[in-house]
């Protein structure tokens, strides 16, 4: 390869598209293309997210219905099969708090916890949360381990 024969990559130089609106002697004088009159030949038009050309749009022709609790508390979850893993893995000892799974990455900080029951708990742990489903507050106890509600 010598400089006498690069060349760019195939698809990559398009023509420069032609100038608009620059006179009657260009063929796009007086509109630029953009035919007579109407919102899109103005100039600054934006089509409006779900602008269906003055038809009543979809989202304004369909029902409401339902509701949003405003005061809803969303919970981060972790399985007791996570928590057997992070035993396993020797990430944990025998007390598992909160911080301790911030610190790992596993929740976030802004959020309550909830244990949740899936999975198998096979080692004592003694843990501290929000909050316990039915299921993982029996299979902690059934381990031997202790739980804590925050």
């Amino acid at each position: 390869m010598e400089l006498h024969n690069l060349k760019p990559a195939k698809g990559s130089v398009k023509s420069k598209s032609q100038r608009r609106g620059r006179g009657e002697a260009s063929g796009n004088g007086g509109t630029a293309g953009r035919g007579h009159k109407g919102a899109k030949s103005r100039s600054g038009y934006s089509r409006k997210l779900g602008f269906e050309g003055g038809q009543m749009p979809l989202q304004r022709r369909l029902p409401k219905f339902g509701f949003t609790n405003p005061n809803r508390v969303e919970y981060q979850t972790i399985n007791l099969d996570k928590i057997q893993e992070l035993i396993d893995d020797k990430k944990v000892s025998d007390k598992l708090s909160i911080d301790d799974l911030i610190e790992l990455n596993l929740i976030n900080k802004n959020k309550p916890l909830k244990v949740l029951g899936s999975g198998e708990l096979k080692s004592k742990v003694d843990v501290s949360a929000n909050k316990f489903s039915k299921s993982a507050e029996k299979a902690i106890l059934a381990a031997g381990g202790k739980i804590e509600t925050i």
